[in-house]
């Protein structure tokens, strides 16, 4: 199999270089670009998606939609479209919400080590979906109270980027928050907020992670 390379960024997210995938997942890892895509129905009901056992981090855990690596000379909105058919089996359009930086060790196997751009993208609750082996073994949708409730009782299984990017919801391209406001406003409650707060705590202390402000 051909190596895969990621972008490697500085705080700012300027590109400067790039590494094998694999080295920038070790322990230490090192810093790159990537991105989280949720997909909600009309609702603001989300799927979430289960990692496959046979993944080196974080696998068996709950996820957001679906995450990957932008490649060179790709924005995030075209790496999460492209990626979409081949971790979900679907076409779609995808919007760019906002982005964070974050750096979880995994145990003593790994760690993320990434700025993540928030991807969002709506699908009728009726498609199917397929479940990838190797990258997903179970698919299932869910609501922001639904979720409150299970991360009150199980933080542990739910990926912190997804957590952190769920929080960061209100922190958005303003023209995104508002195209996309119908589904959001049931995630973006101070419930929830706090709710999602202590979930990331239990995964990564505060100064581990943080919202990456945009250039004008």
């Amino acid at each position: 199999m051909a190596e895969e390379f990621v972008i490697l960024v500085d705080e700012n997210d300027n590109p400067i270089g790039k590494e094998e995938k694999v080295k920038c997942h070790l322990p230490n890892g090192k810093l790159h670009r990537a991105f989280t895509a949720l997909l909600f129905d009309e609702n603001g009901r989300l799927v979430l998606t289960r990692r496959a056992k046979e993944k080196m981090l974080w696998p068996g855990d709950w996820d957001g939609t679906f995450a990957s690596h932008p490649r060179e000379s790709e924005t995030y909105v075209s790496s999460g479209e492209r990626r979409m058919p081949e971790e979900l089996g679907i076409e779609g359009k995808l919007d760019y919400l906002h982005k964070f930086e974050y750096h979880v060790p995994y145990k003593d196997v790994g760690s993320e080590n990434e700025i993540c751009g928030t991807l969002i993208g709506i699908i009728d609750e009726s498609i199917e979906l397929k479940e990838i082996e190797g990258e997903i073994d179970e698919i299932k949708w869910i609501s922001s109270s639904e979720l409150l409730s299970e991360i009150k009782t199980n933080p542990e299984i739910y990926c912190p980027w997804m957590l952190i990017a769920l929080e960061l919801l209100d922190k958005s391209d303003k023209t995104m928050l508002e195209k996309h406001a119908n589904v959001l406003t049931t995630w973006m409650t101070s419930e929830i907020h706090e709710g999602l707060q202590n979930a990331i705590k239990k995964h990564l202390p505060q100064e581990k992670w943080r919202l990456v402000n945009e250039k004008n």
